[in-house]
């Protein structure tokens, strides 16, 4: 099943989306985590606290950080969840270059790593890692669907998948707000910012057309997960979601 956002690209173009997603974030690498910050007016990194507070409860040793970008989510697991081993996946090169600089500069390396991956045609084993992790990186999924096969196929019966999503609020008057926020503020500051004003529109768009709350429930319980909760942040601007593969002795994947 193809869902509506899968059909949102970042450039029109005859590529794939993920090839375009790819080049979409190689270019906008060096100014990536400045302009996420002054966007997001950095309540981004009291959403990934709260994640990384649900991840330390699960204990894991083995933590797969998906869509990793520039390394933020997968340098707070190692701070606060304190697995063994976090390797952080992603298709940006760009990305993983500034995040693998990042966590030699926090001394890291023993605990980080990054491989260039997509989370469709994972290469790890089956039952590899303890829990899996993505940060507003489930809107850029080409396939969703074999993307939440692949993540429940390399989690150890009773290991979880946490990650978080923007949405859009349903209240008023957040909903009214959020929406010139997204329509009319973000690509002026966008333009102001960056030399990549695509990129930035492309986000309230996915943003709008990814499955939400109750939506996004079924889709992860439509592909084996369990234990289906989600949490809203900020009044409905963010959204985190927690599922956990089901402990079957002989199910296979």
């Amino acid at each position: 099943m193809a869902y509506n956002v899968e059909k949102i690209h970042p450039y029109n173009t005859t590529e794939s989306k993920k090839d375009q997603v790819s080049q979409m974030f190689d270019s906008i690498a060096p100014n990536y985590d400045k302009l996420n910050g002054v966007l997001s007016m950095g309540i981004d990194k009291y959403w990934r606290r709260e994640a990384m507070k649900v991840l330390y409860q699960f204990r894991p040793k083995h933590v797969l950080d998906i869509a990793t970008g520039t390394g933020d989510f997968a340098i707070l697991a190692a701070k606060i969840a304190r697995p063994d081993q976090v390797i952080g996946i992603d298709i940006s090169d760009g990305m993983m270059q500034i995040g693998r600089q990042k966590v030699e500069k926090q001394g890291l390396n023993d605990v980080i790593s990054f491989e260039k991956q997509d989370c469709a045609n994972l290469r790890f084993p089956d039952n590899t890692f303890d829990a899996a992790i993505a940060a507003f990186g489930v809107r850029n999924f080409e396939d969703i669907d074999t993307s939440f096969r692949e993540i429940l196929r390399v989690l150890r019966p009773g290991g979880v998948f946490l990650f978080l999503e923007l949405s859009t609020p349903e209240k008023t008057p957040i909903k009214q707000l959020y929406e010139v926020y997204s329509d009319y503020v973000m690509p002026l500051m966008a333009d102001l910012l960056a030399t990549e004003k695509r990129a930035y529109e492309y986000l309230p768009e996915s943003i709008a057309a990814f499955p939400q709350g109750k939506e996004m429930m079924q889709i992860l319980k439509k592909n084996r997960f369990t234990k289906i909760r989600l949490r809203r942040l900020t009044l409905g601007i963010c959204t985190m979601y927690i599922a956990e593969k089901p402990i079957e002795k002989g199910l296979k994947y």
